[in-house]
């Protein structure tokens, strides 16, 4: 038995029991909605879909913007046989079964397309099977994935496709989808004669987040909501009460493992980097409202306090941990106002990246400069022995020196007189620069007395 089965046929009278975003799965390319610049008359993708030179091809997007529809019209333009992939149930064994059954198909003339939806989900050692086929020619691939193909898919297998990236649906184009979806007879909800305001539908559409099945499925329930509610039939309204209860919850697109989740949290890093309060509040609220691991942001937003902030304001730091503190003790939706609170402040806060710049250069010469030995007068001498190597000698005790600074190498010697941090004029960082001056002033004033000082062990 074949793991794989092929394209539904759209002849005959549409099976009503499948969802409604399936029936409404458009046939052709003009029936398609949104990436016209990828699609419109002219453009790269079509121009190569009508002159059946394809080649194979990944569909990077998120849900619900056509990825299956865009393989499966392809296939049925090009006249091959469409074969879809499960990237959750297949494993090897199945790969190298399905694509013999190609390769016997080609030497008879068949054309076959195998279409894989989240190919992400696939290993490399299950990516591999897929390359000396495409190769070949025995199959047309054409992959599916909400995940950058960047990082989730093989090199070898990622040269040797066209990646074409679908983008999220408008509110219009999706209020353009529902309409047909109440118009049409035959696939969609046509013979239900039902009534809906475009406020309705813009309101369905504004909460899809660009996702024409997610609007398509909430259509579908509240249908059946104004039916029930109104006791008829057909001729039934759909109103902003009733899509309110069909929508519930808003669906918003997020996934805590994938780029999604990458891309909002550096919004928020660079609103706050930015001080724009009001940015952060939003990216905040965009993932913690769909879900994301609070304790995540929290630790994410102490490294802000570190990285942005420093010493130009040491409170941000404490409080950063307050309301990670804060978050594990009462929990979510507590919780949420101690994080908005901490991105507030840090947003409002003096900004200053000196101890980040200062760190990431000493990384760097503690990588690429010889790993010097402690400089003798710096080290403890507990025993005689070391005592007589020299250990401790030459160490000068600060507090016994009127200003506590001496004039004193604290470097190994191939770095001798390095700095690196450099506080700016923000914040309290304009105080830790006099200071600093004011230590520089009394080191070169030490240097003047040279006459032994007592020695203590640190």
């Amino acid at each position: 038995m074949s793991l794989f089965q092929p394209m539904p046929s759209d002849e005959g009278a549409p099976d009503r029991t499948r969802p409604l975003a399936d029936r409404m799965r458009p046939r052709t390319l003009d029936e398609f909605v949104g990436q016209e610049p990828l699609i419109a008359p002219g453009k790269p993708l079509r121009t190569q879909i009508e002159r059946d030179d394809t080649g194979s091809l990944i569909f990077w997007g998120p849900p619900g913007t056509g990825k299956t529809t865009l393989a499966k019209i392809i296939a049925h333009m090009t006249k091959a046989e469409f074969l879809e992939f499960s990237a959750v149930l297949s494993g090897i064994k199945e790969i190298k079964q399905v694509m013999a059954e190609a390769e016997r198909a080609r030497q008879y003339g068949t054309r076959t397309i195998v279409f894989i939806d989240e190919i992400h989900r696939f290993n490399k050692a299950q990516q591999d099977a897929f390359l000396p086929h495409v190769e070949k020619g025995n199959i047309r691939l054409i992959g599916a994935t909400t995940e950058n193909p960047s990082f989730e898919i093989i090199s070898a297998l990622l040269s040797r496709c066209r990646v074409y990236v679908l983008k999220p649906l408008t509110e219009d184009q999706i209020v353009v989808l529902l309409k047909r979806a109440l118009a049409d007879e035959e696939r969609g909800l046509g013979r239900l004669k039902l009534r809906a305001t475009d406020h309705s539908l813009q309101k369905i559409a504004s909460y899809s987040s660009g996702d024409a099945r997610s609007a398509y499925n909430v259509l579908e329930v509240a249908s059946a909501l104004a039916r029930e509610r109104s006791g008829k039939e057909v001729d039934a309204e759909i109103t902003d009460e009733i899509v309110q209860d069909a929508l519930q919850k808003r669906v918003l697109l997020y996934d805590k493992a994938g780029e999604e989740h990458y891309n909002l949290i550096s919004a928020l890093h660079k609103s706050v980097r930015n001080s724009d309060p009001d940015a952060a509040l939003y990216w905040l609220g965009r993932m913690l409202e769909a879900g994301e691991d609070p304790l995540y942001i929290a630790r994410r937003v102490v490294r802000m306090a570190v990285e942005d902030i420093g010493l130009a304001d040491p409170q941000a730091l404490s409080l950063c941990m307050a309301a990670r503190d804060a978050v594990d003790f009462i929990g979510m939706p507590e919780g949420n106002l101690a994080l908005a609170q901490a991105v507030v402040y840090l947003s409002i806060a003096p900004k200053s990246n000196a101890l980040y710049t200062a760190y990431d250069a000493v990384q760097q010469d503690v990588e690429r400069t010889a790993a010097e030995p402690v400089p003798l007068h710096l080290r403890n001498a507990p025993t005689g022995l070391m005592k007589g190597l020299g250990y401790g000698e030459g160490y000068r005790y600060a507090h016994d020196l009127k200003g506590k600074v001496a004039d004193m190498q604290c470097l190994p010697d191939n770095l001798r007189n390095r700095i690196y941090y450099e506080p700016t004029s923000e914040g309290l960082e304009k105080r830790v620069r006099e200071r600093l001056e004011e230590i520089k002033r009394q080191r070169t004033e030490a240097a003047k007395h040279t006459s032994p000082q007592p020695k203590k062990e640190s």
